[in-house]
């Protein structure tokens, strides 16, 4: 009996979501990620300027989803993180993410929800699912 040893496992697709504070948009981007691929995509998010907490009414929009972001802690954005991650999503962070050649870069405008409530962030939300399910089914 022989074993083939020229099998190799495709590594899953990974994805970099990007805002200022890593506390809204990004954090909502990879909880749905997370969610509607089932574990087939590796899911990260940073933002260039991290915030102390998540935005506690973008906590509560998730969780109306069924989705608990809440042990979710902002992250720095590292050069690092970016070059590991095949698909880089920047949300209204400028041009502080660093390019890596090969790299898929979208730019995704979408409204802040820092400093506004539960009923402002449901719209983001939303676009922000509708974007995820498309980008799911383009990776998947």
């Amino acid at each position: 009996m022989t074993t083939p040893t020229d099998v190799t496992t495709p590594s899953k697709p990974s994805v970099l979501f990007v805002c200022v504070h890593n506390a809204g948009r990004s954090q909502m981007a990879a909880g749905y990620l997370r969610a509607l691929s089932n574990g087939a995509i590796e899911v990260r998010s940073a933002g260039s300027a991290p915030a102390d907490s998540i935005n506690p009414a973008v906590v509560e929009a998730m969780a109306e989803e069924g989705i608990d972001i809440s042990a979710e802690v902002p992250k720095i954005l590292t050069v690092a993180s970016v070059e590991v991650s095949d698909v880089v999503i920047t949300m209204g962070c400028g041009d502080v993410c660093p390019i890596f050649p090969g790299k898929r870069y979208e730019d995704w405008v979408l409204e802040d929800p820092a400093g506004q409530g539960v009923a402002s962030v449901r719209p983001i939300r939303d676009e922000i699912k509708a974007r995820i399910a498309a980008l799911v089914a383009d990776l998947t």
